[in-house]
């Protein structure tokens, strides 16, 4: 995979700020500006992320992010000029790492996706990550174990095979019951919380799952 960030904005002054202060880190940024154009160079140069506007000419970026997903797992955070649009975006289960709302500081950009892909590159070692065990229902962590529930070992396996991506309260509630019943926000809340307090026998300065406030949760590795 190449060093290089793919912007994905058809703002050209917005689009050319961003270049230019991407270009004062580590990477190499690359603009894109009609949405016709982004799967193939995504196929062509394998970017370490790419920052997805939904508003673009062509094809849009929720309708992108479907196509992205189906050939990479490359790190993608959508921006949107609408706050309230997240909870849709969210809903879609698009597989975005994470979401960022106009206006923006650049510098916020930057460190949002230094964020990201510092949580998707983090190679996992058994003896320092968080490892579920989904056939003995078992969670460790530095040495230490603790006994899960079927529900919870459910519950806790999406989160632990894409740490630090957003799971809304419905993507949860799917893998955790495969017969489809409908539960309440409420039940899964209180699954969380029961796992938080297994969870910390495993580490009381672990903080492992976060809440993310209007959206769902997400596992936080250190």
């Amino acid at each position: 995979m190449s060093n290089s960030i793919l912007i994905v904005e058809d703002e050209i002054k917005l689009a050319n700020l961003l270049m230019d202060y991407f270009k004062l880190t580590e990477y190499e940024p690359f603009q894109i500006n009609n949405g016709n154009e982004v799967v193939d160079w995504v196929k062509a140069h394998q970017p370490k992320a790419i920052l997805l506007d939904i508003m673009l000419p062509g094809k849009d970026g929720i309708e992108l992010c479907k196509e992205i997903r189906q050939f990479s797992n490359v790190p993608i955070l959508m921006v949107t000029a609408k706050a309230d649009e997240i909870d849709r975006l969210l809903g879609l289960e698009l597989g975005a790492d994470d979401y960022i709302c106009k206006p923006f500081s650049p510098r916020e950009v930057v460190a949002r996706v230094k964020a990201v892909l510092r949580r998707t590159t983090t190679k996992v070692d058994s003896s320092t990550s968080l490892v579920l065990d989904e056939d003995q229902y078992i969670a460790s962590y530095c040495g230490k174990d603790v006994s899960l529930t079927s529900v919870e070992c459910q519950l806790l396996k999406p989160l632990v095979d894409k740490p630090g991506r957003i799971f809304t309260r419905e993507q949860l509630m799917g893998n955790m019951y495969s017969d489809h019943r409908i539960v309440s926000h409420r039940t899964i809340d209180s699954h969380i919380k029961k796992l938080r307090k297994k969870l910390t026998a495993l580490s009381s300065d672990e903080d492992f799952i976060q809440s993310v406030y209007g959206a769902g949760y997400r596992l936080v590795l250190q």
